[in-house]
């Protein structure tokens, strides 16, 4: 259903909100996206990074009331809280947990059940519209998550389910993959710097914006040239779905050259996200779980990495 028009709700997200006066700037020193280019109609994809450039979380960031909200993978939510919490004492911040304030759904070609309920198609991805407290968020092209305030969400999805048919989040998750974009899970905290998931490719790391934690090291990633692996998308013809950090071998090395990022059930077998080393993918001689695990087969990303159009974010 991945290919054609439905919707679902993102079950698996929580929602952090950051909200008050210095809002924007406490976020701005513990984040990889820049908050002075978002607006009422732009949001963002960004992630936190440990001093060492390793992200605890990654996360969709949108402007709303007096702050911001961050949706991330529900797991890492209360760890993020308690962790932000200890940088905002100083700040004229109050950080909650607002997952029970809204239900998100992912639409996937769903531009006609948004104009019913009174939205307007958001022109380009990360782009917003908003209507009689709804939010709309292109994520990619064709995919738009809609943010519901809690109070409104069954009579949503009443609308929703006039114009689509309801899918699953395997479903949503799958036409993620197919964009290419990656995401923190519980399993992978702390293991990535935000270029090995390509993050900086897809308009969530900013390279202009000044100092934030693990500002340092994700710099000299970009600018240096060293980075020795990035995501790449990969078929599974087995319909197992691997656990993201799973282990990805090459025989060739004779040593684990990666780590599952995400991974859906596809048609035929499963569509992952992984990182894996540059030499690893030229030898083209992956396996899952061990040397002698299944095969992995390379597919196309749709985007190409380009360091000089993204350090001019």
């Amino acid at each position: 259903m991945a290919d054609s028009a439905f919707f679902c709700t993102l079950s698996h997200e929580g929602v952090l909100a950051v909200r008050g006066s210095d809002a924007g700037k406490f976020l701005q020193g513990q984040l990889t996206c820049n908050l002075n280019y978002l607006n009422d109609s732009t949001s963002s994809l960004g992630a936190r990074c440990m001093v060492k450039g390793r992200m605890q979380s990654s996360f969709r960031i949108l402007s709303e009331a007096d702050g911001f909200v961050l949706a991330m993978t529900r797991e890492l939510l209360e760890p993020q809280l308690a962790d932000l919490k200890k940088y905002a004492v100083f700040s004229k911040a109050k950080l909650t947990d607002d997952s029970d304030a809204w239900v998100r759904f992912g639409l996937n070609d769903g531009d006609a059940a948004l104009q019913a309920l009174g939205l307007g198609v958001p022109a380009q991805v990360d782009g917003i519209t908003r209507h009689d407290g709804l939010i709309a968020v292109v994520v990619s092209t064709g995919r738009i998550e809609l943010w519901v305030p809690a109070q409104q969400a069954a009579a949503v999805q009443a609308q929703l389910a006039a114009h689509l048919p309801e899918g699953t989040l395997n479903d949503w998750l799958l036409g993620q993959i197919r964009a290419g974009i990656g995401q923190v899970m519980a399993q992978t905290r702390e293991q990535f710097i935000p270029q090995m998931i390509n993050l900086q490719a897809v308009g969530g790391v900013s390279f202009k914006k000044g100092c934030y934690t693990g500002q340092e090291i994700v710099a000299r990633m970009q600018y240096l040239g060293k980075l020795k692996r990035r995501q790449y998308r990969v078929a599974l013809a087995s319909d197992q779905l691997p656990e993201p950090g799973t282990e990805i071998f090459s025989p060739t090395h004779n040593s684990s050259v990666g780590e599952v990022v995400l991974a859906a059930r596809a048609a035929e077998g499963c569509e992952l996200l992984a990182v894996l080393t540059a030499d690893a993918v030229e030898d083209n001689n992956l396996h899952l779980g061990s040397a002698d695990g299944p095969d992995l087969t390379l597919l196309s990303l749709p985007y190409a990495l380009d360091r000089d159009r993204e350090i001019q974010r």
